[in-house]
Order: structure tokens, then C-alpha cells, then sequence
């Protein structure tokens, strides 16, 4: 079988590739903007084709990892996208956190043309995706994963098929919008304390102790010894994972009071200046805004 992927000079779509090479598939590659960023997946064996199309027209399952739904959809519908001379019986599979509505549509067009279209984001970080241990959720009929699922368990610790197709993106955003919500949260609340004449540290100590604690308020928890990679998570692609959410509750009709405070508290981070830093930069801009000193200035870039 011929896979192939689309992102792989990302961060996330890199690790994914190599780890689909390193278990033995034959994996095919597009080159956007960085070719030094994939040279170790050519030396691997990977082949480099000219276009988005070639890809679409060779191959039997394409992956892609791309920012957003903006991205997914030039690269699918475009005048050289996937669909443009697709194979018969070619697998689009979708690893993005895309919008779920437009995910729909995607599938419907790709359909028309014998296209499958399954939605399988990811979850943790680029170290897992390097490692090979990502989180995957799919949303695919039970034949589509049973076929896809010894492919996605080459670059995944855990591959859930969460339910039919569409479910994958929709699962995607709740889970986001719960680990934001814990960032954005914890950064107020360090602020909060901060001013209160509350050591954060001390909070830390308690949290760590009970059942608020989490893998993500650790993450946050590193800001205060100036560590702001804790979270390797651009903070705007943060933003854009919220406003999807939103735009999901709201196709619901369910008020999002709790995800449009999440979503402004990382729109005023990025407005301060913090979109392209990771999301723990969250706690910087709390600073900002309040003047409580959290991290330490040494750490401030």
C-alpha cells in the first residue's frame, strides 16, 4: 500500500512520517516551503513527489496534517488539490483539527468522486508524534478503521475509533476545548494569587496533592521556573481550536459561555503579542495585564 502525507515538515506531521517509514511502509511526500526539515525522511526511503494532485492520483491513502480547516480544504478541492485526478478508491485521511461542518462537506464531494474522506485528529504533543506514541481518534465506518487502523498504529500509542465519520473532529475540539480551559484557568488563577499574597508555588504543591491535578497544570506549572515549553502548543493554534468549538456548540444551540472565555483569554494573549509562543505564554500575558510577576524575567523572551 502506498500512503501519502501531506505536513510532514510540521511539527506533528514529521514524527508521524517517520514513524509510518520506520515500520515499513511506503510513504510519498510533498514538499511545501522547508526541505531540509524532511531530508531525513527521503534519506529513509520516503519519495518525493511534485504536487498535491500526484499524491492524490498514485497513492491509495493520503494523510494529511496541515494548521486548520482553511488548509484541509485548498488542499483537498483545490485546482491541484487531492481530488483533482484522484485515484479510484483513494483514502483521504484527515489528522488536522478541522471544523467538523466543513469536514461533512468535504466528505460529501470526495464521495461523489469515489473518494473516502475519514476524519482522524491527534492528541499530545510533537514528542509523542517523533515517538510514535500520539493519540489518535477516528471517525470512519467499521470497515474504513479496521483497514486504516494497522496503518494509524504505526505513528500512535492509542488509536480510538470514536465513532462514525465526522465524530473524530468533534471529539477533537471538546477534548481541546477541556485542556484549554485548564491552561487558561490556571494562568488566572496564578495571577489571582500572585496579587492576593498567595505564593503560586504553593498552590502548585496543593494541586499536585488532589484531584485537580493534571498533565496540563503541571505543563503551566513550569512557567513559574521560567520554563515556557512545557506545553509545545502554538498558542494561536490554540485560538483557532476554540473557535471551532464555538462554532460547534453554536450549530448545537448550546451557550458557550465557559468556551468564549477560554477562546478570549487566548485572543488577548495573541493580541498582546504571544500567538506565535506556546500556550504556557499564557501566564506572560497575565503578567501583562494584571502586573503580577510570575515568571521569572530571565525566562522572558
Amino acid at each position: 500500500m502506498k500512503i501519502g502525507y501531506i505536513g510532514a515538515s510540521g511539527l506533528m506531521g514529521h514524527g508521524m512520517a517517520k514513524n509510518l517509514l520506520a515500520k515499513g511502509q511506503q510513504v510519498s511526500i510533498t514538499v511545501h516551503k522547508n526541505r531540509e526539515r524532511v531530508q531525513d525522511l527521503l534519506d529513509m526511503g520516503a519519495t518525493l513527489e511534485n504536487s498535491v494532485a500526484d499524491l492524490g492520483a498514485s497513492c491509495d491513502v493520503v494523510m494529511i496534517c496541515v494548521t486548520g480547516t482553511p488548509q484541509v480544504e485548498a488542499v483537498v478541492t483545490g485546482p491541484n488539490g487531492l481530488l483533482a485526478h484522484a485515484k479510484a478508491g483513494l483514502v483521504i485521511v484527515d489528522c488536522s483539527t478541522s471544523e467538523p461542518a466543513s469536514t461533512t462537506h468535504l466528505r460529501e464531494l470526495a464521495h461523489a468522486q469515489g473518494v473516502t474522506f475519514v476524519d482522524a485528529p491527534l492528541a499530545r504533543s510533537a514528542v509523542e508524534a517523533e515517538a510514535g506514541r500520539l493519540n489518535i481518534m477516528v471517525g470512519a465506518t467499521p470497515e474504513m478503521f479496521a483497514k486504516l487502523e494497522p496503518i494509524l498504529k504505526c505513528c500512535a500509542e492509542n488509536v480510538f475509533h470514536v465513532g462514525s465519520p465526522g465524530a473524530g473532529h468533534g471529539i477533537k475540539l471538546l477534548n481541546n476545548f477541556i485542556g484549554q480551559a485548564i491552561c487558561a484557568a490556571t494562568a488566572e488563577a496564578f495571577a489571582v494569587g500572585k496579587l492576593a499574597g498567595v505564593d503560586p508555588k504553593q498552590l502548585v504543591a496543593l494541586v499536585g496533592a488532589g484531584p485537580v491535578n493534571s498533565g496540563l497544570f503541571q505543563a503551566m506549572a513550569k512557567t513559574l521556573d521560567g520554563d515556557l515549553t512545557g506545553l509545545k502548543f502554538e498558542l494561536d493554534n490554540a485560538r483557532k481550536d476554540i473557535r471551532y468549538y464555538t462554532h460547534l456548540a453554536e450549530g448545537m444551540g448550546v451557550p458557550t459561555l465557559m468556551g468564549e472565555a477560554v477562546h478570549q483569554s487566548l485572543s488577548m494573549a495573541s493580541a498582546l503579542g504571544f500567538g506565535k509562543k506556546f500556550v504556557p505564554s499564557l501566564v506572560e500575558a497575565q503578567e501583562r495585564i494584571t502586573g503580577a510577576n510570575l515568571v521569572p524575567k530571565t525566562s522572558h523572551t
